[in-house]
């Protein structure tokens, strides 16, 4: 049985039916027994369970959202922050020790520390460029290459394909990455840049670290937090099913009344030929 309605909604959306289905630019919604019966003779019950069926529905959505993000925050807690509270703490180990490795091979504009290019060292600024250069030209490969030294650190040449540029990596606690050009003082002055911003980087990674045990903490008072309307999801959903179970016996009632034939429906009894008079 189905009753057809606009498709601007059933009872002007006091009640949800027990099912629906839409066709073409109406919804065909189907309804028991009780739900009609409860309709045509104003039966409080049945506004009450589809007002509940809409309010449940709309709490378990939020209910669901709720352990999503419990789990997210769950996930962050023993993965995502430590991880990241990790890794700062090495990164900022490790330009620590390469800040003292560059302060004990200082160079400035009066003093070229010698730069060792292929096996031989460069004690010119403009003859080490010139190597650097050369090296650049002699690479048959994009694969990294092994170059020299320079202030301590090991340097590392390779050809990035898809920026077509040279690069120099200084490899010491970490790696140091600078983009090359064609200028042969430019290129001096780049590997002079990367080694001074390590006190930059690490106060970078400093200040993340402090971000990540902040969110961390922040991430565990918030987790064990309950769900806002768990005590109105509880109560609101324990009424509907003793709703559902009021209207199903309900219904049950009806199918046993119907079994029944009614007084006109039943067949007279055929009298006896013999006592008639």
């Amino acid at each position: 049985m189905y009753i057809e309605r606009c498709k601007h909604g059933f009872g002007r959306g006091l009640c949800k039916p027990t099912a629906a289905r839409r066709q073409g630019g109406t919804f065909l919604l189907y309804l028991s027994y009780a739900e009609i019966k409860a309709l045509a003779t104003g039966n409080p019950l049945i506004i009450e369970k589809c007002q509940l069926e809409m309010d449940v529905n709309k709490l378990k959505i939020l209910h669901a959202s709720h352990l999503s993000q419990k789990y997210a925050l769950e996930d962050k807690i023993l993965k995502e922050y430590p991880q990241e509270i990790k890794r700062q703490n090495e990164r900022i180990t490790g330009y620590k020790t390469d800040a003292e490795t560059a302060a004990k091979h200082p160079a400035d504009k009066d003093h070229f520390p010698p730069m060792k290019i292929g096996g031989i060292f460069y004690a010119e600024k403009a003859e080490a460029g010139k190597a650097i250069i050369e090296a650049c030209k002699g690479m048959t490969s994009p694969d990294p290459v092994a170059l020299g030294e320079y202030r301590g650190f090991q340097m590392i040449l390779s050809f990035d394909s898809f920026t077509k540029e040279y690069r120099v990596t200084l490899s010491g606690a970490l790696s140091h990455t600078v983009a090359l050009g064609s200028d042969i003082h430019g290129n001096i002055t780049r590997l002079d840049n990367a080694l001074e911003r390590f006190a930059e980087s690490l106060q970078s990674c400093e200040t993340r670290l402090e971000e990540a045990k902040t969110q961390l903490e922040a991430a565990k008072g918030e987790v064990d937090r309950p769900f806002p309307q768990e005590q109105e999801y509880t109560e609101k959903a324990a009424r509907l099913k003793e709703l559902n179970i009021l209207l199903n016996m309900d219904e049950k009632n009806h199918e046993i009344l119907d079994a029944e034939p009614d007084e006109g429906d039943m067949e007279p009894q055929s009298r006896t030929p013999g006592r008639e008079r």
